[in-house]
């Protein structure tokens, strides 16, 4: 075999067919180590597009107006829209099992509440999901305790007067609720067993519990406190009490029913950020971060709305909600409280 001539390297024309094989290995072994050495880039790509976040109520909700809230904020942060897409229904089913059912890529949330995730898994038969396996928790948004509300013709200015008038009126004062099993009944049959009288519970769907209350058409509710702190403050409506384990910042001088003689006494709504089961951790930490820097800015307009802002780590609501389970399936057993 003849040598190869000196110039043939540097000429393409008379490359041998090895070289260009040889330098195309090369740019493979080179683009594979890259590969393996690069960090991953899917935390710092997030998000490059919109951001659904999907709420399981109605429009004009405490779930809707606090999800909107934070929404503004993260879209502001991350420079991308995080879009609200309201699907009520199903009390909260429906929106709920929506998300569950999406991909898990980080770019469908649900903001979240007490009836979908802690009460719905025992008031409901043969739910087709589990809320606390199928959905990870990433940020506790607010804790918005219920307010024990009476009418005006009720003849109780606090909290010790109305309890000695239930009891001395059996079976004779109303109450409504959003639903039979939703956080305002349940509290307000907690209560009810809790001072040992007995209260008609008249459920409603939607606002018009609150419409008939302000009436005069019931006596006394539980209700959350940015539903009626308006109506408080106008004096359509006497607060009592609030059902949180210590009091409302939106709310100050009202005590907690806990204070007041019954101790252990919790029962009120809050609302966070889930994702599906799967979506990347990275995802999941870049969103927790995010949540807890925009509350700050939030805080006054919660609070001034009846909302008070938690915050925290991803692992600390997940061990609320399984606790929140935990507390609300009991109480659902004991009520008796079944679906419309």
């Amino acid at each position: 075999m003849s040598p190869i001539p000196s110039d043939a390297v540097s000429d393409p024309t008379t490359q041998a067919p090895w070289q260009p094989r040889r330098r195309a290995a090369a740019l493979a072994m080179v683009a594979l180590t890259a590969s393996i050495f690069a960090p991953p880039t899917f935390a710092q790509a997030y998000p490059a597009k919109p951001v659904r976040i999907v709420i399981a109520f109605s429009a004009g909700g405490t779930t809707d107006i606090l999800a909107r809230s934070v929404a503004q904020k993260l879209g502001d942060q991350l420079k991308q829209p995080f879009v609200i897409d309201n699907k009520p229904g199903g009390g909260g089913n429906i929106g709920t099992e929506a998300v569950v059912r999406s991909a898990p890529d980080g770019y469908t949330l649900i903001v979240n509440s007490v009836g979908p995730i802690a009460v719905n898994q025992t008031l409901y038969k043969n739910l087709p999901y589990d809320p606390l396996k199928d959905l990870v928790p990433i940020v506790q948004i607010a804790d918005v305790p219920n307010v024990l509300v009476v009418h005006p013709s009720v003849p109780a200015s606090t909290f010790e007067e109305f309890v000695a008038y239930a009891k001395a009126n059996p079976g004779k004062l109303n109450y409504g609720s959003t639903g039979t099993g939703t956080s305002s009944h349940l509290s307000s049959f907690m209560l009810s067993q809790r001072i040992g009288t007995e209260t008609t519970h008249v459920p409603y769907k939607g606002a018009n519990a609150l419409n008939d209350l302000l009436s005069g058409r019931l006596q006394f509710m539980f209700a959350t406190i940015p539903s009626v702190i308006q109506h408080i403050r106008a004096g359509k409506l006497r607060a009592l009490a609030v059902s949180s384990n210590k009091p409302s910042r939106s709310l100050p001088g009202v005590p907690t029913v806990a204070e007041k003689g019954f101790p252990g006494f919790a029962a009120g709504s809050w609302f966070g950020f889930f994702a599906p089961k799967g979506t990347p951790e990275s995802v999941i930490v870049l969103l927790n971060k995010s949540v807890n820097d925009v509350l700050p800015s939030l805080e006054e307009q919660m609070i001034r709305e009846g909302a008070d802002p938690v915050g925290g780590t991803a692992a600390q609501f997940g061990q609320f909600t399984q606790r929140e389970y935990e507390k609300w399936k009991v109480i659902v057993r004991e009520s008796g409280a079944t679906p419309e």
